[in-house]
């Protein structure tokens, strides 16, 4: 194995002194020096090809079994190339914010970026140089949404194809807009043999998407393939109305873009209003990544909840296919088995995360299992088959409501292993603050409203904790199949959800203070205002750590370590305790003996040993890393890149950017054939 010793300081010694003023009182100087160290890096002999055909990683595992970047040399990792896709907004000048979400493919040597503005764009994998780029003609001018995003691409190869037809190889991109794409990779050609011009509308089929609704039916995820099928879900505003656009799931033929089937969530969910009328609830629509399981002809698909988000008078019952894992036949779209996570949702609780495929132990023999990640922090298990639990569930009784008209479902349902990966529920005495005066507010603020998890949202206000950003969010899970480690990450911020009268709703101060959202909820007889639970200097009222990063022993349900993750200093501008952690979007990705992850408020990428939960290597990003980094080989003896898009996101006002960058360890010095000449 070679070495290579690099000294990343080029031998300056510096010094860094920060003064730390709370309230215009300094409290303190944070010192930070630095010397020159070299550093030895091994350099592993070359290995094989590995390509990253699905963003989340075969299965949703967020895996590869490279082994070239270890804790023994992750210290080493070095910016190999940078590419900037020029599609970055902060909300502002008549265009919508930009979220870089998206995690990379890689295949045929090309890595396929897709930007917020819904373009794809091939670059070169091991140079970063660009092959082609193709606009899907975006409105960027979107200020119904006021951000947009993107969170990948989905590729096929059509094997029964001659090897140089156009199109064999087909990259599939769902524009922010509700458009299919397929692609030719090698150019960036619209595929002239899909729908029209090899362009679909998804909304065309969808009840309740046309029309003044065609704008509120969205994509954000990336499209699923499985056995030359295309299978999509959407993205859509679930507070705005009760009859929101469906949820349905729909598959393509991955040649000609014909449907083959839809899966429709919500049948026969109606309620009446007093004047008689009837209304259809919408949505339960599947916003996060579905996974798909070729070997067994399944895909699961995630699901949101019914509309409208927090007050259910007229979609009574448990809604039953909306915030579930929804096993279906990849070849018929026939409903195999379900899980309900979540029954007559009031609390946003969407399932938000790709749907995670391994192997597990179970009753001494290896099944094959299917993890669901959940805002609230639970972490289920299920024969992938059958729908068995692998670990018990139990059904608990949960707190009722007040609210005229609501009836909300007396239990839901609890893991038993692993446990609760976030705390459930405030009192008074958890609040946190920076000053007594900060920390008493927070503690009569908490103490006013109900708390309990799943207390429904109410006139005078509840707090939701799990909050409606997680637990567990978008950026899923990453397991190490050889060590049976299960890493994901999750927020820790309270939120406070209130229902407003319709009578009573101000549109023009959109219920509230300047963090407070509204939904509206039409013509439900309660809007619903959203905010976070802040003290009186705007910081949470919940104790810190705001974000954390966990591991779990997949065959026991074991909780093996969590640390906090991130921190707030490009927030606040100073530097934060490493125990507060970050508030955090995007997940990680596991390698070596390593678990890559950005994903928080600052711009940073880290390395976590995947036993112990050390962190070992951090490296500054040129931008938020709102996103999951991706890890590929392009050629047998080639170097391993680990490649992260860092763009920030506009909604959570971190740093924006457009910077796809790539890591990589030095390469070997060459050796010589013949021993150099002397030179006296």
């Amino acid at each position: 194995m070679a070495v290579s010793t690099r000294s990343p300081h080029r031998g300056r010694t510096f010094a860094l002194s920060v003064l730390i003023v709370v309230g215009g009182i300094p409290t303190g100087r944070y010192i930070v020096q630095a010397a020159p160290r070299p550093v030895a890096v091994p350099i592993p002999e070359p290995g094989l090809a590995a390509e990253w055909a699905h963003p989340d990683g075969t299965g949703g595992a967020h895996y590869s079994s490279l082994r070239d970047i270890t804790s023994a040399n992750v210290r080493g990792l070095e910016v190999a190339w940078t590419y900037r896709t020029g599609d970055v907004s902060p909300n502002a000048d008549g265009r919508a914010g930009t979220a870089f979400q998206s995690t990379p493919l890689m295949v045929d040597g090309l890595l396929y970026v897709s930007t917020p503005y819904s373009r794809v764009i091939a670059l070169d994998a091991e140079t970063g140089a660009e092959v082609w780029a193709f606009d899907s003609g975006l409105d960027r001018s979107d200020r119904v949404h006021m951000m947009v995003t993107n969170r990948g691409l989905a590729t096929w190869l059509d094997e029964a194809a001659p090897g140089d037809a156009p199109c064999r190889r087909r990259i599939f991109l769902a524009s922010f807009d509700a458009r299919l794409f397929a692609l030719d990779g090698e150019t960036g050609a619209r595929c002239a043999d899909f729908g029209v011009s090899g362009e679909l509308d998804l909304a065309l089929d969808v009840d309740r998407a046309t029309g003044e609704q065609r704008g509120h039916y969205k994509q954000t995820a990336p499209p699923a393939v499985l056995n030359g099928r295309v299978i999509v879900g959407s993205s859509i505003f679930d507070g705005r109305a009760v009859e929101a656009p469906s949820g349905a799931v729909q598959a393509f033929d991955a040649r000609t873009g014909e449907q083959l089937w839809s899966f429709e969530p919500l049948v026969g969910v109606t309620g009446t209003l007093s004047d008689g009328r009837t209304l259809t609830a919408g949505a339960a629509n599947t916003w996060a990544t579905i996974t798909p399981d070729p070997e067994h002809d399944l895909v699961f698909v995630p699901t949101g909840s019914a509309s409208p988000d927090h007050w259910g008078g007229l979609r009574p019952g448990d809604n039953t296919y909306a915030n579930s894992l929804v096993a279906l036949r990849g070849s018929t779209g026939e409903v195999a088995w379900h899980f309900q996570a979540v029954h007559h949702d009031l609390w946003d609780y969407d399932l938000p995360a790709p749907p995670m495929l391994l192997d597990m132990e179970h009753d001494g023999e290896t099944v094959p299992a299917v993890a669901l990640a959940t805002k609230m922090g639970f972490l289920f298990f299920f024969h992938r088959l059958t729908g068995e639990p692998l670990f018990p569930i139990e059904e608990r009784p949960v707190p009722g409501s007040a609210v005229a008209g609501e009836v909300p479902w007396p239990t839901q349902p609890f893991p038993t292993l692993p446990e609760p990966l976030h705390p459930l529920g405030l009192e008074p005495d958890d609040a946190w603050g920076l000053t007594p005066w900060d920390r008493a507010a927070c503690r009569d603020a908490i103490a006013s409203m109900p708390s309990e998890v799943f207390a429904p949202p109410s006139v005078e206000g509840s707090i939701a904790y799990p909050g409606f950003v997680g637990g567990m969010e978008w950026g899923g899970m990453a397991h190490d199949a050889d060590r049976r480690i299960l890493i994901t990450n999750t927020n820790r911020m309270a939120m406070v959800a209130r229902l407003i009268p319709a009578d009573q709703v101000d549109e023009q101060s959109g219920g509230g203070g300047k963090v407070s959202t509204l939904g509206l909820q039409t013509p439900a007889p309660y809007a619903a205002e959203r905010s976070p639970l802040l003290s009186p200097i705007m910081l949470p009222c919940s104790p810190p750590p705001w974000g954390m990063l966990h591991a779990v022993d997949t065959g026991t349900g074991e909780l093996l370590w969590e640390r906090p993750l991130g921190t707030m200093r490009d927030m606040v501008r100073i530097p934060t305790p490493e125990a507060w952690g970050s508030p955090n979007l995007g997940g990680a990705v596991v390698t070596g003996d390593l678990a890559f992850i950005a994903a928080t408020m600052d711009s940073r990428l880290r390395a976590f040993h995947v036993e112990t939960g050390e962190k070992v290597w951090e490296a500054e990003l040129p931008a938020s890393g709102q996103s999951t980094p991706m890890t590929y080989r392009v050629r047998d003896g080639g170097r391993q890149f680990l490649v992260i898009n860092a763009g920030g996101h506009a909604g959570l006002k971190s740093r924006l950017g457009d910077y796809v960058v790539a890591f990589a360890l030095p390469q070997a010095p060459p050796v010589a054939d013949v021993a150099p000449e002397l030179v006296p």
